[in-house]
């Protein structure tokens, strides 16, 4: 699979973007703060539906649509950014587009998402796994130094693109877990009896169940190809990766029935899926303790190498490969092995502000853009 075009309207810095990409490496260089990383940012919003670089949406849209939408109904037409791309695979072309528009609500504005797949209406969860991309970012370091959350959504977003079922099961159980958050606040405060918890109780066991059962086997099948990953790059260095689930499986319904009376002087649902972890180590050493900087680096990049090499056998298809700026942290041998690696996919998209830092890359570069502020060019 590759991402052929790429289309943006009032999206961040660009108000009008046509963009042909071929298959192969393909390097997008500018200085910082040109674009480059938005650039990234689209193309795995078609993956996905959601920014990897915020939760606030309204951020996507560009500052002067933003100003058209607060100048009134005559200036709706521009008042929404749009994202568009086409991305071919064996099946044939997948047409994508993401709608982002301001519309106002309660005096303020809140931003309406639409998505349409070959013309037809879908919700973010339709889109998750019909376009399959994995991103590399610097701040990739966290998911061997950060804090659990990272990694349970390094691994939630892999199984979704593999797994829809996972996902929905995933989303199901989110609701519940409000549901029961607050159900528990109101027992704490004498609002609710404590046997209204019987139902949500069942309903987060069930699918919590599946949630961990799901992600128990694709870290047995991941681990041996993160390891495999991180000798390639730091060799003589062992990586394990080991899954934490908070319960196991099938003993969740007897432990959320024994935590009850913790989790509503909590007001807290205190074990589940929400609070499992990656277990990282490094010759069997916790990389969130012992880990250098420069191995929580190589760390991440294994996981994202790893997480590329399961889509591709899943799927029985590349992934597109996404690499925003992290080709200047890496020593020259590191850097060499990344796009070693990297040029094995179909499609591998590499932002970098130094084009130097890709002249060693094992095979030619299939395109070289230039971005400068609000556009993009040819590299001369």
């Amino acid at each position: 699979m590759y991402l052929s075009h790429l289309s943006l309207a009032n999206f961040r810095n660009f108000d009008g973007l046509k963009l042909d990409l071929p298959p192969g490496l393909v390097a997008i260089v500018g200085g910082n703060g040109q674009g480059k990383s938005n650039l990234l940012e689209a193309a795995y919003l078609l993956a996905i539906a959601k920014s990897y670089r915020t939760n606030v949406e309204r951020e996507l849209i560009s500052w002067k649509a933003q100003q058209a939408a607060e100048a009134g109904p005559a200036a709706a037409q521009v008042n929404q950014a749009i994202i568009s791309g086409e991305a071919e695979q064996a099946e044939g072309r997948l047409r994508v587009i993401v709608g982002l528009r301001l519309a106002p609500a309660d005096g303020g504005w809140q931003v309406e998402k639409q998505i349409r797949v070959n013309g037809v209406a879908t919700s973010a969860s339709g889109l998750v796994g019909q376009v399959n991309a994995v991103l590399f970012t610097a701040s990739d370091v966290d998911l061997a130094l950060g804090p659990p959350s990272g990694r349970r959504r390094f691994l939630d977003i892999l199984i979704s693109q593999a797994d829809r079922l996972y996902l929905r099961a995933l989303q199901r159980y989110q609701r519940v877990l409000a549901q029961r958050n607050h159900l528990l606040r109101q027992v704490r405060e004498g609002r609710a009896g404590v046997n209204e918890l019987d139902f949500w109780d069942a309903e987060l066991a069930k699918e919590g169940v599946a949630i961990v059962g799901r992600r128990e086997e694709v870290v047995r099948r991941l681990s041996p190809l993160a390891a495999q990953a991180y000798e390639g790059l730091a060799g003589g260095e062992a990586l394990a990766v080991a899954y934490q689930p908070s319960v196991v499986g099938e003993a969740m319904v007897l432990a959320v029935a024994e935590g009850r009376n913790a989790e509503v002087r909590a007001g807290l649902t205190l074990l589940g899926p929400h609070r499992d972890d990656l277990l990282l180590t490094i010759n069997k050493m916790p990389a969130s303790t012992y880990a250098s900087r420069g191995q929580a680096r190589t760390l991440g990049l294994a996981l994202r190498l790893a997480e590329a090499a399961f889509l591709r056998e899943e799927r029985r298809q590349e992934p597109i490969l996404l690499l925003d700026d992290v080709l200047s942290e890496l020593d020259p041998s590191r850097r060499q092995k990344v796009l070693e690696k990297a040029s094995q996919y179909q499609q591998v998209l590499v932002t970098t502000a130094d084009p130097a830092l890709i002249s060693g890359a094992p095979v030619a570069p299939a395109g070289v853009w230039k971005v400068e502020p609000g556009r993009v060019a040819p590299y001369a």
